[in-house]
Formats: structure tokens, C-alpha cells, sequence
């Protein structure tokens, strides 16, 4: 959960298309990163605003097969 606007859009997409209720979860939520007054219900981790990778998080397509999370630090990323 970084900016929120992902999360919003697929609450308020479920709520259109009849969901009696909606709950949402996230493994990781980022630290004063948020724009939308939507937050989640349940969160496994509060990280600071750093990117990380792995678990199912990428970055130009590698380190989505991490078996962990990592923070890639600014001189891992390329302009």
C-alpha cells in the first residue's frame, strides 16, 4: 500500500458491482505515502518510504522471485 489510489479504485469497483461488504488487506504499507483517505483493514507490515522488491514485487521485471522482501537501494536503480 504505497499511494492508496490502486486500492480505492478496486474497493469502490467491488462496492459497484454489488459486494454486500469489502475488506482489504495488504502485506506491506508504506509509511506517509498515502493520498487517498481509504486505508486498509489489515496490514502485516508498516515500512518506511523506501522501494523494495521481491515477494511478488518487481522492478523492470527481476526480483519479483525473491523468496523475501528487499529495499533496493538508490544506486540499484537505473535513470
Amino acid at each position: 500500500f504505497d499511494t492508496g489510489h490502486t486500492l480505492e479504485a478496486l474497493i469502490r469497483t467491488m462496492r459497484e458491482r454489488g459486494a454486500a461488504s469489502v475488506a482489504s488487506a495488504v502485506l506491506l504499507e508504506k509509511s506517509g505515502t498515502c493520498e487517498v483517505e481509504t486505508k486498509p483493514d489489515f496490514r502485516g507490515f508498516v515500512i518506511p518510504d523506501v522501494f523494495v522488491v521481491g515477494y511478488g514485487l518487481d522492478y523492470r521485471d527481476r526480483f519479483r522471485n525473491l523468496p523475501f522482501v528487499a529495499i533496493l537501494e538508490p544506486g540499484d536503480l537505473d535513470s
